[in-house]
């Protein structure tokens, strides 16, 4: 019988705990069934002047006002919790993971005063950091292999203006079309 070691144990917990919340909140919010979506809004809270709703309930409001935000959200935590069952694709599964707990962890701080989900969302954060570190060598030479960069010949300084300068017309001709869309969509109501 193979003996397991402490750190494989704990990875594993780490990946299926992480795994099977993430995945009931990703499938929550698919649904519609974690936030208030204008279908589900409580009444007490619908009757209530915006301005006396208290945060948890107003950041639920708002939260579920966007399918769409709700679908991006809930796939994320889908796909990248999904990712952390195989071993071949935990570490981008946590790097899936990782900024989506940060936003939710963010979130909470500063418009919930509600703590528990708080608390669940640090857990999860945690545990991800825990496979990263768990597999320290793997994520080292993946984020090395990220930020590497290719030794490319000298150029002259004239060379560098020229291309500077077709870059910079380029940026100027995507600044221009792009407020043309903008004056001719309208800039909302903000």
């Amino acid at each position: 019988m193979k003996k397991f070691e402490l750190k494989e144990i704990l990875e594993i917990t780490c990946r299926l705990y992480v795994f099977f919340f993430l995945n009931l909140y990703g499938l929550g919010k698919l649904i519609g069934g974690q936030f208030y979506t204008s279908a589900k809004i409580p009444e007490a809270i619908a009757i209530m002047p915006i301005g006396e709703v208290p945060d948890f309930e107003l950041a639920w409001v708002f939260m579920g006002r966007s399918y769409g935000y709700m679908l991006f959200i809930g796939l994320a935590e889908i796909i990248g919790a999904c990712l952390l069952l195989f071993n071949k694709t935990k570490i981008i599964g946590t790097l899936i993971l990782i900024p989506v707990m940060v936003n939710i962890i963010v979130f909470d701080i500063f418009f919930l005063d509600e703590y528990g989900a708080l608390a669940s969302a640090t857990i999860y954060f945690l545990m991800l950091l825990i496979i990263l570190v768990i597999n320290k060598e793997k994520t080292i030479n993946l984020l090395i292999e990220l930020v590497r960069v290719e030794k490319t010949p000298q150029i002259s300084f004239k060379e560098k203006l020229m291309k500077y300068s077709i870059v910079l017309a380029i940026i100027i001709f995507i600044f221009i079309g792009d407020q043309m869309i903008v004056n001719f969509l309208g800039f909302g109501k903000g």
